[in-house]
């Protein structure tokens, strides 16, 4: 699990929507744990447990000598802020500024990997992943628009919360490919990176003020728990397309996940109905990605 050959031009691409689509299923559980529990405790269960998860597989996948590597110090870099920090921006950002403008500042974050890939790591943007990267963009603030009502008024640095998070989960994304240039291993990316984040998120929980105790042995816990066993598939899955692929052609597949999302609602959770809005996001989303996985 150490080494991926470079493959057909498709494979990231491919990676990307499996990614994708775990996050969505993972955040089907989330919501259905977030109905008897607190954002914050459910964040804390669900990022130790992803850390949890890659511990017990150390056994198998873990190469000491990779660990001992310096530019592992890389993937404990990201693992400070993501998803730690970003996460919780989100949140708030959602807080502040309402599910639907904070949704779509969020849905942003395309933009931060193709500059990113494009100024930092000199990958060349061409038309069809510029093309494709705006449309995926303009189909997710399609379907945001179309959830609840924008806050009618909120502060003007409040739009820095989302934004933040779409660029940290952005700069996530290029320091892992950074370090796995180093250190080709997709499971020590994923290993440091849950780690490092669930002992920052427990040491911010403790340091919360009247902070209520992490309900780990509540039925709510378990969908935590089931959301958390997707994300940390769902890493394996985009770090393979990080290591394999370019920034600016995984992250705007991967950031489609919202359309798998509405999807899972539809068809498997029956929480959402479908809509005129529904139908062109998914007719805008499907050749987008074609067109990104042809030009990669």
């Amino acid at each position: 699990m150490s080494d991926i050959a470079p493959s057909a031009t498709l494979l990231p691409v491919v990676f990307a929507l499996v990614a994708a689509f775990l996050f969505a299923l993972g955040a089907q559980f989330q919501s259905i744990g977030l109905a008897h529990m607190d954002s914050r405790s459910g964040a804390a269960i669900t990022i130790s447990t992803s850390a949890m998860l890659y511990v017990l597989a150390a056994p198998i996948f873990l190469d000491i000598d990779n660990l001992l590597h310096p530019a592992v110090l890389i993937f404990v870099l990201v693992g400070l802020f993501r998803p730690a920090l970003s996460a919780n921006l989100a949140l708030a950002g959602m807080r502040h500024l309402g599910p639907t403008l904070s949704s779509t500042l969020t849905s942003t974050a395309p933009f931060f990997g193709a500059a990113l890939g494009i100024f930092w790591l000199g990958e060349a943007l061409s038309w069809p992943i510029a093309v494709g990267t705006l449309a995926i963009v303009g189909a997710i603030m399609l379907l945001s628009t179309n959830r609840g009502g924008v806050a009618s008024s909120w502060p003007l640095w409040a739009l820095a919360l989302p934004i933040g998070a779409a660029a940290i989960r952005s700069g996530g994304h290029v320091l892992t490919k950074v370090g796995m240039e180093s250190v080709p291993d997709i499971y020590l990316a994923g290993l440091v990176g849950f780690v490092v984040s669930a002992m920052v998120t427990l040491c911010i929980h403790k340091a919360r003020r009247n902070a209520p105790p992490i309900p780990w042995s509540s039925p709510a816990a378990r969908w935590f728990m089931a959301a958390s066993c997707c994300f940390s598939l769902a890493v394996v899955a985009l770090n393979s397309a990080l290591h394999i692929g370019q920034v600016i052609q995984v992250i705007p597949v991967v950031s489609a996940s919202p359309i798998f999302t509405l999807a899972l609602s539809v068809l498997v959770f029956r929480r959402e109905r479908i809509t005129g809005r529904v139908v062109a996001a998914v007719f805008i989303v499907v050749p987008a990605v074609a067109l990104i996985a042809l030009a990669g």
